[in-house]
């Protein structure tokens, strides 16, 4: 009966599944939180995952781990292995000047094609363009670039800081293709580093993570195998079992669409951001910055939990009476709008009710990962059903609503921590490599 661990650091928090691999079920987790705010000290995640471990009964009895993060995230290290300034998230939108510098010099076109995509204020790139312009002390140090899964991987392996039990060895940094994919340096076409993009961002070159491939791992201080770890989508796409033909949409901080393809996709557009999963294939991908936080923004302005908004929006016609909300609370990556506002449009006497501003927060949201669906179909991806998942998923009313605005069958799996569980799944999969 191997154990295996399975990580999940999301935004908001540190999620860690214990999975026996004989039944596949969960014997043991943890959890522990993350500081609000678009900049975090990478320690923060550190700490976390140490307590939710601890929680979820130690490392002792564990065969073998991985880790699933939130992409984009910029952990930018010294040659000493110390965080140069608190790391920049994927919702931290202050690089999206850099990204059109960076765009206006290189081109989408160019960009999309050496890339995948044509990269936003998310993108690592941007985030190392903005810190070359706005903070070049800090920039100058950089010695290596992680992303949040690299860097804790990293750690809990036994590196890290002087001082560390391994020591600062920035050259055993790892990584996967599908967090890598989510750089914007990074050249799904060769699977390797695209150095030239990252020197046109950050003005010189330094020591990226190296990519191990599906099947492969390394070890951690006490022998343990460890799996390559995955970007957050890609690691719920192992996790939900998402296959070519599906399309996962997930609603949570952020709202995703992503299908399994078996082809890379080029959008000069950059409204489908083209990824790589973590087993081979590709993950063409649209984002929302909003999302679950729609509904919960709407059910305090409307001083009711979020069963009551659902049986509300229920309450509300298809529509809801011409009520629309154009939910860009905070500002959009898809379409990128990083300075837009939200707007409540079709106010009349007749129109403005409770019922149909629940409605309208719950076609607004749809609406948005809705045509994410339809920029996959232009460029050809099949679809052939959608995974309804995160927190979002949970409403009666999204579920219900769900298949008339995205245009595709819909299937709800039970609620679980799919990231956490798709890590474990890749940590699983290291038992068996030779």
């Amino acid at each position: 009966m191997p154990l295996v661990m399975g990580v999940d650091s999301s935004t908001q928090s540190c999620k860690v599944v214990v999975v026996d691999t004989d039944s596949g079920s969960v014997v043991r987790e943890g959890r522990a939180a993350h500081p609000d705010g678009t900049a975090v000290d990478p320690q923060a995640w550190w700490d976390a995952l140490e307590a939710a471990i601890a929680e979820a009964g130690g490392l002792d009895d564990i065969a073998a781990w991985a880790i699933g993060a939130q992409q984009h995230g910029m952990v930018a290290l010294d040659s000493e292995g110390q965080v140069v300034r608190d790391a920049l998230l994927w919702n931290d939108t202050r690089s999206a000047g850099a990204a059109d510098a960076l765009v206006e010099e290189l081109g989408a076109d160019i960009l999309a094609a050496r890339t995948g995509s044509v990269p936003v204020a998310s993108f690592t790139v941007t985030k190392l363009r903005w810190l070359r312009q706005e903070e070049p002390a800090h920039a100058t140090r950089v010695a290596a670039v992680a992303l949040p899964h690299d860097w804790l991987t990293w750690r809990l392996r036994g590196f890290g800081p002087l001082g560390s039990r391994r020591g600062p060895v920035l050259d055993e940094l790892t990584t996967d293709r599908s967090d890598a994919s989510g750089t914007g340096y990074w050249s799904p076409e060769t699977g390797e580093y695209d150095r030239e993009l990252l020197v046109a961002a950050l003005g010189h070159d330094v020591v990226l993570p190296r990519i191990l491939s599906a099947d492969e791992f390394v070890t951690d201080a006490a022998g343990r195998r460890v799996g390559p770890g995955a970007g957050d989508n890609a690691a719920a796409g192992l996790g939900v079992g998402a296959g070519l033909g599906d399309v996962v949409v997930s609603i949570g901080t952020s709202g995703t669409v992503f299908a399994v393809s078996d082809r890379p996709v080029v959008d000069p557009t950059g409204t489908v951001a083209g990824f790589a999963s973590a087993d081979g294939h590709f993950l063409p991908l649209v984002c929302t910055l909003n999302a679950a936080r729609v509904l919960d923004v709407t059910a305090r302005l409307l001083g009711v939990d979020h069963d009551e908004l659902s049986r509300l929006a229920l309450a509300s016609p298809p529509g809801a009476q011409g009520l629309r909300l154009v939910p860009y609370f905070e500002g959009e990556r898809t379409p990128n709008l990083p300075d837009a506002t939200a707007e409540l449009l079709g106010m009349t006497l007749a129109s403005t009710t409770r019922e149909n501003l629940a409605r309208a927060a719950v076609e607004g949201m749809l609406a948005g990962l809705a045509a994410g669906l339809d920029a996959l179909r232009e460029l050809g991806v099949p679809i052939r059903r959608a995974l309804l998942v995160g927190g979002g998923a949970q409403s009666e009313a999204v579920r219900e609503v769900a298949p008339s605005i995205l245009g595709v069958p819909v299937e709800v799996p039970a609620p679980a921590e799919y990231v956490a569980l798709g890590a474990a799944r890749q940590a699983a999969g290291t038992l068996l490599a030779q």
